[in-house]
């Protein structure tokens, strides 16, 4: 490979790290092309499966700042470049490399930290992304669903008092008069005259402090006659 081929290989490689989340390692030994043009389409959007030089993507590896390549570029090696979701990217090639033991899943690197095959089999082990979304949809319709019943709990209840104080007026109307029976309107009036029926006697009270005037004016009287009798 000439050396402005091999410059322009390895700024392509260099290029799918950095607009990737992520990259996963394989060795593809014994795989036909028919098996890794299904590989691609099983990843669908979620990766783009190339297949690399190891000197080449070792170079490309130290330029982005990748460590820990150089133990896994052996072998017939392709990397699947994650643009999509990293979980459902890796579950598809755990799944491939199931149905197809000769896929070899070396390790990978994930936000610019390595990882190895352990790791990537615990990675395809989580659920996706969106089966989380889903998840977290449920949980607000839910939390959502019970803000609403306990906005709507204190209306209902007015509702129903509203609905028995209208049953309660169309038996007794004297409610809406002001809660009591008109017929226990007379005992406070009559409680209220009583006080000037008792006030009366005070009235009279002056005429009993008069009598002495009156018995000192007789008094008065015999004395003139006797006065005119002894002249």
């Amino acid at each position: 490979m000439a050396r402005a081929d091999k410059q322009a290989a390895v700024a392509e490689i260099v290029e799918s790290f950095n607009d990737s989340a992520g990259a996963v390692l394989t060795e593809y030994r014994g795989l036909t092309v028919k098996q890794l043009q299904e590989l691609r389409r099983s990843l669908g959007a979620n990766a783009n499966y190339a297949v690399v030089k190891n000197t080449l993507a070792k170079i490309a590896a130290t330029e982005v700042g990748i460590e820990g390549f150089d133990d896994l570029l052996t072998g017939p090696t392709a990397i699947a470049f994650i643009n999509g979701d990293v979980v459902e990217a890796a579950k598809g090639l755990r799944d491939f490399a199931k149905a197809n033991p000769t896929l070899v899943i070396k390790g990978g690197v994930l936000d610019g930290k390595p990882l190895d095959a352990s790791e990537i089999a615990k990675l395809a082990d989580l659920e996706s992304r969106e089966v989380l979304l889903g998840k977290l949809a449920g949980a607000m319709l839910a939390s959502l669903s019970q803000a609403v019943y306990l906005l709507n709990a204190p209306l209902a209840q007015a509702a129903r008092l509203a609905g028995a104080l209208q049953a309660k007026a169309e038996q007794d109307p004297s409610i809406l008069a002001g809660g009591a029976p008109q017929s226990d309107s007379t005992g406070p009036v009559a409680a209220e005259e009583a006080p000037a029926e008792a006030e009366a006697p005070a009235d009279e009270a002056p005429a009993a402090e008069e009598a002495p005037a009156e018995e000192t004016a007789a008094e008065a009287t015999a004395s003139d006659e006797g006065d005119t009798a002894e002249a």
